[in-house]
């Protein structure tokens, strides 16, 4: 009887510890924002306008992993939402071209950290120049 309890015991322990979760889709706390975008002449020395960006892509990244596991566009307002995520550390961002010459494009990113199972994290706007 003893050999049981302690063999139901270790299983116990091991279905709790294998049940730990990374991060990524599968929870419920969200990450939004805005992307701001700054608009420049073809030199970058003349700012055209600002404005909140419309139909932009914007990135996220779980925890190390090298790549993102999803991309959404914004909305009219210049608003993305990640919805679904569970607690961990994240990156999220958006591309913007670089005034430096022949540097190309760069990443605009934000780190995240989500602390709560149902936490809805407002990033500061990510701001990025066309």
């Amino acid at each position: 009887m003893r050999r049981l309890i302690w063999l139901f015991g270790l299983a116990i322990a091991t279905l709790t510890i294998s049940c730990e979760k990374d991060p990524g889709e599968g929870g419920r706390a969200s990450i939004s924002g805005k992307v701001w975008v700054e608009e420049y002449n073809g030199n970058c020395t003349e700012l055209r306008g600002s404005y909140y960006g419309v139909d932009e892509e914007v990135y996220i990244i779980a925890g190390d992993d090298p790549s993102y596991f999803e991309r959404v566009r914004t909305g009219p307002d210049g608003t993305f939402w990640f919805r679904y995520l569970r607690e961990g550390d994240y990156r999220v961002y958006a591309i913007s071209e670089n005034c430096v010459p022949f540097s190309g494009d760069e990443a605009v990113e934000i780190a995240v950290e989500i602390k709560e199972k149902k936490q809805e994290f407002v990033t500061e706007d990510i701001v990025v120049i066309r």
